[in-house]
């Protein structure tokens, strides 16, 4: 049971929170009515007064909502209904009530937040307390009127899913368990990885679809572009009226994408009663109404290669459930085929849903159906992901596996016996050729590469690697060492070395007679001892 400090502080929560979910409400109502009545401000035709305005602006508002509006039509007492909720208008109400969810659910003074359940009971009641009133106000009149009863149908789970989003945005988003009363099969399976992983792949494929259909669109309009401007200068010859076509239009494109995502895999869309876009075939699209949108539809006829080539939205969802589903090598192939198949299906039920929202009636008689069939568009994303994504994911998997399996033999190989230091003539084999040829120096002194005084003392005394010399060159070097290591021949002389001279120097007398003679063999001193290296070091030039 609720304990009474408990009751005490929601009294003191729950009235705040209800106010910050008006307050998202009359925020979303009024950014509505500015562009409604700035739109009537602009026109040259202001018919049914501010008024009017008000009313189209609280139907739109609610038209955002997903309520399907209506409008009076020539018979008295006849109405049309609009039933295209453009999707881009659905994300302004649906981001002011998560995000004032999320804020509220934040820590008090006290450092105890909200419970969550409060905090969306509360926000979205605030929020469906304003749009009763926007319905009372649309449903009594004006150009545009609503069905009290659809509409609440619709408004009440949008508020309530937003609001239950940003509290669980705000918690961090925990997995959570499930209620006790959900089956212990669904709780055990959606624990499981291949699950997230199938969710995940699932939900990539679809954002692949679409962003697939809105670039056929675009290019469809690209190609259509001369199309697309007649209709826009041809429904209205003032700037306000142009302006409201354009950013209908914008609001329209997510609906487009939806369009071209169903154009792609197959069943195509309706333009109308007895109207079909399909990519092997389009049927009853000549007397579509103007509008820009609409331009970029395909002429009556079978299709050709460039329709054909919509295909390639459908492959390129189907590789995306391949590279999700297959990248896990750790995964067995049951888990791996049980992963793309639970994205095929993920990914056929998200395009069925927005098949769904992103059509509906525009009028009646022709204009009684527009957009694609909810449950064709399903089931072809879900047969083409199937299709490419299974056999994808076991390929990918099974080369990953096969590439680990090599690397790891390569390495153990690796540390068993790891090759031998390359030497100077398998590093560079060209070089070692020229080598030979020429003698190891360039004929061309520029072309030398600068050798440092280390190498040059080096290659004077015989210290250079083994396998620098080819043999013979190696033994006559060997036995002039030998020769040179004999004390009584003395080292060898000094590379460079200036030749010497008769001229004696004239302060030196008898002691530089002295120092010759005690150069000589057996002389003692010393340079006699600095001369005489061991047999197995080379000579080192006198001090």
């Amino acid at each position: 049971m609720i304990g009474t400090t408990t009751v005490r502080r929601l009294s003191g929560v729950l009235p705040g929170l209800c106010v910050r979910g008006a307050l998202a409400a009359g925020l979303g109502l009024g950014a509505v009515t500015v562009v409604v009545l700035a739109l009537w401000i602009g026109s040259p035709y202001p018919d049914s007064g501010p008024g009017g305005a008000l009313h189209v602006a609280a139907a739109l508002w609610l038209l955002a909502h997903g309520a399907e509006l209506a409008r009076p039509i020539a018979p008295a007492g006849a109405f049309a209904p609009i039933g295209v909720v453009p999707l881009l208008l659905v994300a302004l109400p649906a981001w002011l009530v998560h995000r004032t969810a999320r804020d509220a659910a934040d820590p008090e003074d006290d450092g105890r937040p909200p419970p969550p359940g409060a905090v969306v009971a509360a926000v979205s009641g605030g929020y469906l307390l304003v749009a009763a009133g926007a319905i009372g106000y649309a449903g009594t009149g004006g150009p545009l009127t609503v069905d009290p009863l659809g509409a609440a149908l619709r408004l009440v789970p949008l508020a309530v899913l937003s609001a239950a989003a940003g509290v669980w945005g705000a918690y961090g988003r925990p997995p959570g368990p499930l209620p006790g009363w959900a089956p212990e099969r669904l709780r055990v399976a959606l624990a499981r990885s291949r699950t997230t992983v199938g969710v995940r792949a699932g939900a990539v494929a679809t954002a692949v679809l679409l962003a697939g259909g809105a670039l056929l669109v675009l290019a469809s309009l690209v190609w259509h572009l001369g199309a697309a401007r007649d209709a826009l200068l041809g429904l209205s010859g003032t700037w306000s009226g142009r302006t409201a076509v354009v950013l209908l239009a914008l609001a329209l494109l997510p609906n487009a994408a939806v369009w071209g995502a169903a154009y792609g895999l197959g069943p195509g869309f309706a333009v109308g009663a007895a109207a079909t876009a399909a990519p092997l075939s389009a049927t009853g699209t000549a007397g579509l109404p103007p509008f820009p949108l609409l331009a970029a539809v395909p002429g009556d006829g079978p299709g050709s290669w460039p329709h054909w080539t919509s295909a390639l939205v459908a492959l390129a969802a189907g590789v995306a459930v391949a590279r999700q589903a297959g990248r896990r090598t750790s995964a067995r192939v049951r888990d791996t085929a049980l992963a793309a198949l639970l994205a095929a299906v993920v990914c056929g039920a998200a395009m069925a849903g927005l098949a769904a929202a992103a059509g509906g009636p525009l009028g009646t008689a022709r204009l009684a159906e527009f957009g694609p069939v909810w449950w064709r568009t399903g089931a072809a994303a879900m047969g083409w992901t199937a299709a490419v994504g299974l056999p994808g994911a076991l390929l990918l998997r099974a080369w990953r596996v096969r590439r680990e399996a090599r690397e790891a033999w390569e390495f153990a190989a690796y540390e068993e016996s790891p090759p031998p230091l390359p030497t100077a003539r398998e590093e560079a084999p060209e070089q070692g050729a020229a080598d030979e040829e020429t003698g190891g120096v360039p004929d061309d002194p520029e072309e030398r590469e600068p050798v440092s005084e280390a190498f040059e003392a080096a290659e004077v005394y015989g210290f250079l690697p083994a396998d620098w010399e080819e043999p013979e060159a190696r033994r006559a070097r060997w036995a002039a060492l030998k020769e040179a290591s004999n004390p009584l021949v003395g080292p060898p002389p000094l590379p460079d070395t200036p030749e010497e001279t008769d001229t004696e120097d004239p302060e030196d007398g008898e002691g530089g007679e002295a120092a010759e003679d005690g150069a000589e063999p057996g002389g003692g001193g010393a340079a006699s001892g600095a001369a005489g290296p061991g047999p197995y070091s080379a000579p080192y030039p006198p001090q």
